[in-house]
């Protein structure tokens, strides 16, 4: 009942739903680049492939940890002992940012390495796809609060995307100082597509009667908290980008 216990909750809700959506469209194209018929596909499924490992193992282990934190929040002072199980989670959960490349190198493999790869390649196989599902959806009265902060979040990302391809051919260093902060922002914007999709799926299903109504509306509520509660993080992280790297590197290495 209480409306922080809620907002705990529905973070939990919406960050594990959208993230196992994009493991799932990951996996789905990884499937395709390996099986599919023809080798267009199979190139075009392995680019984003390529681009979403990096954002699918750093956010999703990054929010695995942060939200078992909260979850164990929930519970006040007893979900701190291990009779709960709470605690053993957030033990569990952690070593997932570290095994398999840290974060951090996950960040830097993503603006490095993918972010200029084939002059921009991999980011297209996301890009354009999300700008037409933008295009085709932008004048359904349904879709429009979802598509709309849709859009302005990608406008975003393809700002940052652009600043530091700019700043990281001059410096290094500018690229290194938004690359985690760039992750983050992406991660963010690729839930929110899965969220569109997965509104404009519960819609027909509600539209035709179909499956369990309960289920498909909380779909579309949790969609609603996320673009409004969660989704505005990428905004933020668009502001860090834009501070450079000079707030990292001016203070002398003996300082540390």
């Amino acid at each position: 009942v209480h409306p922080d216990v809620r907002r705990m909750l529905l973070k939990s809700k919406a960050v594990t739903e959208g993230g196992r959506a994009l493991a799932y469209w990951t996996g789905l194209n990884l499937d395709i680049s390996q099986k599919h018929d023809d080798e267009q596909a199979r190139k075009e499924a392995d680019d984003l492939v390529a681009l979403l490992t990096p954002i699918v193992k750093a956010y999703l282990t990054d929010m695995g940890t942060e939200i078992a934190n909260e979850c164990l929040q929930v519970y006040g002072g007893h979900g701190y002992i291990a009779e709960w199980g709470m605690e053993q989670y957030v033990r569990d959960a952690r070593i997932a940012q570290i095994y398999e490349g840290t974060n951090g190198i996950q960040a830097l493999d993503l603006v490095g390495r993918k972010m200029g790869q084939g002059y921009g390649r991999l980011l297209r196989r996301f890009f354009h796809p999300a700008q037409q599902f933008i295009e085709d959806h932008q004048a359904d009265e349904n879709m429009q609060e979802f598509v709309f902060a849709f859009a302005k979040a990608l406008a975003k990302l393809q700002q940052s995307t652009a600043m530091i391809a700019q700043k990281g051919l001059k410096n290094p260093d500018e690229a290194g100082a938004a690359s985690s902060d760039y992750l983050r922002q992406f991660a963010l914007v690729a839930l929110a597509y899965m969220w569109c999709l997965m509104v404009k799926a519960a819609q027909k299903k509600l539209a035709d009667g179909e499956g369990d109504k309960e289920f498909y509306e909380a779909k579309i509520k949790t969609a609603r908290f996320f673009m409004q509660r969660l989704l505005p993080e990428a905004d933020g992280r668009f502001k860090m980008i834009l501070a450079g790297a000079d707030t990292l590197m001016d203070m002398d290495a003996e300082a540390f």
